[in-house]
């Protein structure tokens, strides 16, 4: 089994880190799948469609599968993914032909949570727009209660994407989840990636676990 964590606030160079290496990204990667599409339609100057908006909506709070193929091909797939997240700060995530293979680390998950809870601005901050980052903010917010689970464990006012699959050839589970938490009055963003569970109840506790000792490290610090 293995765990990797970061925790940060949405402003200054402070960051946390527990374990490193690239996870498989299972369906955390359709935060940026999301941002990648917003960021498409800000190059351009237009808003998206109702469909988009209706496909969007189902990746995010249902994590829906097909809607996310939609979208991710809507973005121009793995080569788009790239690009958008290259626009984001992101440096160590690849993705792959297969959307929830993509690889990433805790790290550059806490840069695509700082790109949507952070500063706008490209000199300053996300070079995503109010509007793009509310989007995505929102629907974090309100995603289905079976799967608010994750890093909402370590704080309140939870804005969540949790992704989980079981890991070919060996049957092992993959479970991840990122957002933003309260905690004390301060917001913190946080992700927490693992592998190697012979469960996904067993990857979801752990996850949870460790949310809650990494915030609870940084509140005390």
């Amino acid at each position: 089994m293995n765990v990797s964590c970061a925790v940060s606030e949405p402003v200054g160079e402070r960051v946390a880190t527990d374990g490193d290496g690239r996870f498989a990204s299972a369906s955390i990667v359709k935060v940026g799948i999301l941002a990648a599409l917003l960021l498409r339609a800000q190059d351009t100057g237009r808003r998206l469609g109702a469909r988009e908006e209706a496909y969007a909506d189902a990746m995010i709070r249902r994590s829906d599968n097909d809607a996310a193929t939609e979208l991710w091909a809507a973005i121009g797939g793995a080569a788009g993914l790239d690009a958008a997240l290259g626009r984001l700060g992101l440096t160590q995530t690849r993705a792959d032909r297969a959307w929830g293979r993509t690889r990433t680390t805790a790290r550059d998950q806490l840069a695509l949570l700082r790109a949507v809870f952070g500063p706008v601005g490209a000199l300053r901050g996300s070079v995503l727009s109010e509007d793009s980052r509310t989007r995505i903010g929102c629907l974090m917010e309100r995603v289905v209660p079976e799967q608010a689970w994750g890093v909402s464990a370590a704080g309140s006012g939870a804005a969540v994407k949790n992704g989980w699959m079981p890991r070919d050839p060996d049957g092992l589970w993959t479970v991840n989840s990122i957002g933003r938490v309260t905690v004390d009055g301060r917001t913190l963003l946080v992700a927490v990636l693992s592998d190697g569970h012979a469960t996904r109840e067993a990857g979801v506790a752990l996850v949870e676990r460790v949310a809650r000792e990494a915030v609870g490290g940084w509140v005390r610090r």
